[in-house]
């Protein structure tokens, strides 16, 4: 392992519905299960589906980021930038309805960068970026 994993347990409302999404519509290969919990694994990293109804999809606070409302309480991935572009296109294909619809954040500034933003079954918020220059993930 050249860089460590990270681990992330997330509740959802319903294990069918959270298999399908991150299963087939984002094409998580899944790993151990039981009745009460699912694991995937998003690009090496292993996310957890918790079956907790009450727990689900409360994220509803947003910040203000490039004049759009980004859900405060949200994880995803930084991508390279033709595999944004095909995860942007594919998430289209399945009709997503978009929290924020991809678009370039940052336009020709420090950190320009692809995102979007959408929700799970359960009302879990996800962003998927790509930074065109990687060496500016951290710049200020």
């Amino acid at each position: 392992m050249t860089r460590p994993r990270f681990h992330l347990a997330f509740p959802v409302h319903d294990l069918a519905a959270a298999r399908h999404f991150y299963g087939e519509v984002l094409q998580c290969p899944e790993g151990r299960s039981a009745e009460n919990w699912v694991d995937f694994d998003l690009h090496g990293h292993q996310i957890v589906a918790h079956l907790a109804p009450g727990d689900a999809g409360h994220g509803s606070h947003t910040s203000l980021v490039d004049d759009h409302a980004v859900p405060a309480r949200h994880f995803g991935l930084i991508l390279e930038w033709d595999a944004w572009h095909h995860l942007a296109e594919r998430l289209k294909s399945f009709n997503i309805a978009f929290v924020i619809e991809p678009y370039i954040r940052f336009r020709g500034q420090v950190g320009e960068q692809a995102t979007l933003f959408l929700l799970d079954p359960s009302g879990n918020a996800l962003e998927f970026k790509s930074f065109r220059d990687e060496a500016t993930i951290f710049a200020k």
